[in-house]
Formats: structure tokens, sequence, C-alpha cells
């Protein structure tokens, strides 16, 4: 099966929110009361309830005019993802399109996926004692449909399909751009999902690291000592098998200690 992702371009957004409301729609996810905030960006952050947020910016050109900035935040669906690493009970894991489904069933709310997220997305839903956050709508996916928030979108800026023809297109469109225009996402914890065509340098944009990577602490666990104390583990019993089989049971003597069976 061909990898597919989604592709984001910031030129391209008018800031409808079309994605945000399929999102919703397609999960069933429910609506909480909102209160004017003085920006257009509604709620304020991802919240349980809310796997895809349109997240808004303005700031002045240099030039006596304003700028504004739309970002389609969500799940970036890491191909090294740092959420299925740290998960022990398989909540998280990765999907037959590359892509980090979630489990809630499975979920124990250990919250360590929250910790562990270089991009800072999993949402803890206090009532049910669960985790919440895109699943790229896995249920679509498998039969044949694109994304809720893809099939919203009425500009092109937000597209589904095949990696390479994407990235290669991605490129292509950063480069018209030109100035500050930039990929993001392809380089990163081997590749997201959810790949970016930005306007301006990444530092410009609120709430998106300028180097996402699966915490350190995360990697020596998981990939190393991890594996090491498993070896370790079966050093053990594997020792023990062979005294066993070399010497026999042991068994105790009438004063409590042990001795070999059949011995004196």
């Amino acid at each position: 099966m061909a990898e597919k992702i989604k592709l984001f371009d910031t030129s391209k957004c008018t800031g409808c929110r079309g994605c945000q409301l399929a999102c919703k729609q397609w999960n069933q996810l429910p609506a909480r009361q909102t209160r004017p905030r003085g920006t257009y960006q509604n709620p304020p952050d991802l919240q349980w309830n809310t796997f895809l947020l349109m997240r808004f910016q303005e700031m002045t050109d240099g030039k006596g005019g304003v700028k504004w900035f739309y970002r389609h935040n969500a799940c970036m669906h890491c191909t090294d993802a740092a959420c299925v690493k740290v998960c022990p009970s398989g909540a998280l894991y990765y999907t037959d399109m590359q892509t980090v489904g979630l489990n809630r069933a499975k979920c124990i709310a250990c919250k360590e996926c929250i910790s562990a997220c270089p991009f800072d997305i999993p949402r803890y839903d206090e009532k049910a004692d669960k985790i919440s956050k895109c699943d790229m709508c896995e249920s679509r996916l498998a039969n044949n449909l694109e994304p809720a928030c893809a099939k919203a979108c009425p500009t092109g800026a937000l597209l589904w399909g095949d990696k390479d023809a994407l990235l290669k297109k991605a490129y292509k469109r950063a480069k018209d751009l030109g100035g500050d225009a930039v990929v993001y996402g392809d380089k990163y914890v081997n590749g997201t999902h959810l790949v970016y065509v930005l306007q301006e340098k990444v530092s410009v944009y609120d709430e998106l690291p300028t180097n996402p990577s699966v915490p350190l602490s995360i990697v020596l666990w998981k990939d190393v000592l991890k594996p090491l104390s498993l070896l370790a583990a079966g050093g053990v019993l594997a020792g023990s098998f062979l005294h066993y089989v070399l010497h026999g049971p042991k068994a105790p003597d009438e004063n409590g200690t042990e001795k070999k069976e059949g011995g004196e």
C-alpha cells in the first residue's frame, strides 16, 4: 500500500475552519460553550473534544499593514512516534497506513504520551479518564475515503494523497512562494504524515517546534536500556536452566539446609 500524507499549504488557507467543523462532525465530538477572546482562534487550544484546531495569528508586515496566518494544528502522525514508544498498553499503535491510531478501550490514562509528544498533541479527558487525539479518520481511510478535514477544504489548502507526489508538490510550492517559505515535517522524527508548506520561517508560528524529536530519555530507555534488561533477564533464566540440567534440583536436608537430591 502506497504511503500517504496530508499536506497543508498555509498560503492557500482562508481560515474558514471547515476542516475543524468536519472533524467535529465525523468524530461525533461534543461542542462546548465558547467565549470571545479577542482572537479568531477558538477554542484557545487543542482539547479532548477538539482533535483539530485552526490556529490564528496576526502581526505587522513592517509597512504599516497586518499579516494573518492560519495553521492546521492536529496530530502529526510521526513515523517514529514517541507516543507509540512509551504507551505501555498498546492503545497507541501504527496503522496499515503508517499513521498513528488510538484504541481508547486500551488506554490506561498513564499520560506518558502527553509528556513524550514533541508536538504537544494528546489531550486528557478527565471525565472518561482516557487520552484523545486525531487518528487521521482511520475508519474513513479503511474504506478508501480521505480524512474528513481534507474532504471539507474548499480552497485546496488541505490535500490527502501519495507521499512522494505531495512532497514533490510541496517543495515546488515553497519554491514558487519564495522568500522564507519552507516545507515542514518530512525531515523530523523519520517523517510526519501531516506536512506543511509554511509561508514564513518556522519560528514565526505559535506552538510549532523548530526542531522536534523523540526525547533522548525515551530513546535510551526503549531502544537501549530496555532491550539490554530483557537480554540480561534472559541470561539469568538460561543460566538457571543450565544449572538445573547439570546439577539437578535442590532439596532441603533434615537440618533445613539444601542438598542435592540423591546425595548424602
